[in-house]
């Protein structure tokens, strides 16, 4: 398995790993606007050259936001989305970013403890902020 820095070419399969696990997925045409905007960085996991897993965030002046970290399911507990977390904190870490943050639901515990491996840390909770079960969402968020 290898990173690669996001292209056009894994549009598809992004947007393929989107409708698998999230229950309000961004379209492709949404991935692709994203994809274009400068301030967005995107990785993908590749494996025997098809994309197995994803993460997006968006820099605001030194502020990491991000997005979304997707793993299909047949490749789940085999350390694709540490490391893509790892990569995008090593690219947070070059870039002098103060800190990166994001949401996860409340009952991800999976997510949580992955993400605090990395440090990041519970900041908050955003009440009812996901539908389709309406759950809180938990801020996270690593400081460098």
């Amino acid at each position: 398995m290898k990173i690669e820095k996001m292209t056009a070419e894994h549009l598809s399969s992004v947007a393929r790993l989107e409708e698998e696990c999230f229950v309000h997925p961004w379209s492709r045409q949404s991935l692709e606007r994203e994809l274009a905007n400068e301030s967005s960085v995107f990785l993908t996991a590749v494996e025997n050259n098809r994309v197995v897993g994803y993460i997006g965030m968006n820099v605001v002046i030194d502020e990491g936001y991000i997005f979304n970290v997707a793993v299909d399911e047949k490749f789940r507990k085999k350390g694709i989305g540490s490391a893509l977390i790892g990569e995008l904190v090593t690219f947070a870490k070059k870039n002098n970013l103060c800190f990166m943050t994001l949401e996860v639901r409340k009952s991800n515990e999976s997510a949580r403890s992955l993400y605090s491996k990395f440090g990041f840390i519970k900041v908050g909770e955003r009440k009812n902020y996901y539908k389709d079960p309406i759950e809180n969402a938990v801020l996270m968020t690593k400081y460098f």
